[in-house]
């Protein structure tokens, strides 16, 4: 039977089905860590799969690494920057793309804290009172480079996010500058990456910084390059090769999750139904709104609960169901009119990327 590439539709439902799957883990790992109720008790089954959750869930932002990285290779080629794609203006629009609706989530998250603090001051879930600062901090993203605490669950994502696309873009560039050889950048990313997978990442001392999880991202970086070039098998078996060197120096299973993202993504083939196909990519699209909105409607819905209802294990479960319905319905008007009218309003005015590869919108 003559070998087949995957779809482009295929390749495209598999990064929306792994979005959508990560993103809900995520949620239900700072449920279950973090908050009201994550030190209820509530039998022993539901408490050993909150326990899981709390331990592994975390393991999901390995999958929104390593997409990143891919989607990123989609518009940058190995070959390096092309012209009239300067560093500057690439990073400024990735910036911008993140920002604009993470700032409007910040303001939320601070007003579900100073509604929380007129009914329970003394809560220790809220940590500190926000500071003006610490929200500048936050805008710029320099909040984990500079040990602010943090303004809502798990927005150093956000920050490593930028930071990882950042040193991608100068990585680029710099190859092109010291060298007009094809090879040259992408061996920079190559060499970057193994020094994050053997060096950076073995040290959490660097877990602020890009160079901690740019193997992760580089992993996804191969995985995009290799689906437009004529040796996608080798570099596939690169990416293995790679990733049990790292494992054999210091075995990581978030490591793990991120070689099978990267495999995946150069060598599936996902066929689903188009009513399925529907519901993945709307999870999948709404992945973002819904890690930036969910943590400030489950503090809220939490409070609500223990002002309203006895502290009962049945209560409980109701709050966690309610928490994490009303978040996804929270991430979709959110998704709606808050990301999608930012991002249209992004590309009017901030539009400055000239692709190296051609490639459809919808990646």
């Amino acid at each position: 039977m003559p070998h087949t590439q995957p779809s482009l539709r295929s390749r495209v439902l598999l990064i929306d089905l792994l979005k959508a799957v990560a993103a809900q883990l995520i949620v239900l790992h700072h449920f279950a860590w973090y908050g009201p109720f994550s030190d209820h008790p509530f039998g022993q089954i539901f408490d050993g799969l909150l326990d899981w959750l709390s331990e592994y869930g975390r393991y999901a932002v390995a999958v929104f690494i390593t997409t990143s990285g891919f989607l990123s290779a989609q518009l940058l080629s190995y070959r390096g920057l092309s012209p009239g794609n300067t560093p500057l203006c690439l990073i400024r629009q990735r910036y911008f793309r993140l920002v604009l609706p993470f700032a409007v989530a910040l303001c939320f998250a601070v007003a579900a804290d100073l509604l929380l603090r007129q009914w329970s001051p003394s809560d220790d879930v809220l940590g500190a009172r926000p500071q003006w600062l610490q929200f500048v901090a936050h805008l710029f993203l320099l909040h984990g480079l500079l040990g602010v605490e943090s303004l809502s669950a798990g927005v150093w994502y956000v920050a490593i996010e930028f930071q990882l696309y950042a040193l991608f873009v100068v990585l680029l560039w710099l190859g092109r500058r010291l060298t007009n050889a094809d090879f040259l950048p992408a061996a920079l990313v190559l060499l970057m990456a193994l020094a994050s997978l053997l060096h950076f990442n073995r040290d959490a001392g660097w877990d602020n910084t890009a160079f901690y999880f740019f193997g992760s991202y580089a992993l996804g970086i191969a995985s995009g390059w290799a689906i437009r070039t004529a040796w996608r098998v080798k570099v596939l078996w690169l990416i293995g090769i790679v990733g049990i060197l790292a494992l054999w120096v210091d075995f990581r299973p978030r490591l793990i999750v991120s070689v099978l993202t990267a495999l995946a993504f150069g060598s599936t083939c996902l066929h689903m139904a188009h009513r399925e196909n529907r519901v993945i990519h709307y999870l999948g699209g709404t992945s973002y709104a819904l890690f930036l909105i969910h943590y400030p409607v489950y503090l809220v819905v939490g409070a609500i609960f223990q002002r309203i209802a006895p502290e009962t294990t049945l209560h409980a479960a109701w709050g966690l169901g309610v928490a994490w319905l009303l978040s996804m319905a929270c991430a979709d008007m959110f998704h709606r009119w808050v990301a999608l009218p930012l991002e249209r309003l992004r590309k009017r005015r901030l539009a400055c990327l000239k692709p190296s590869l051609q490639q459809p919108a919808s990646l």
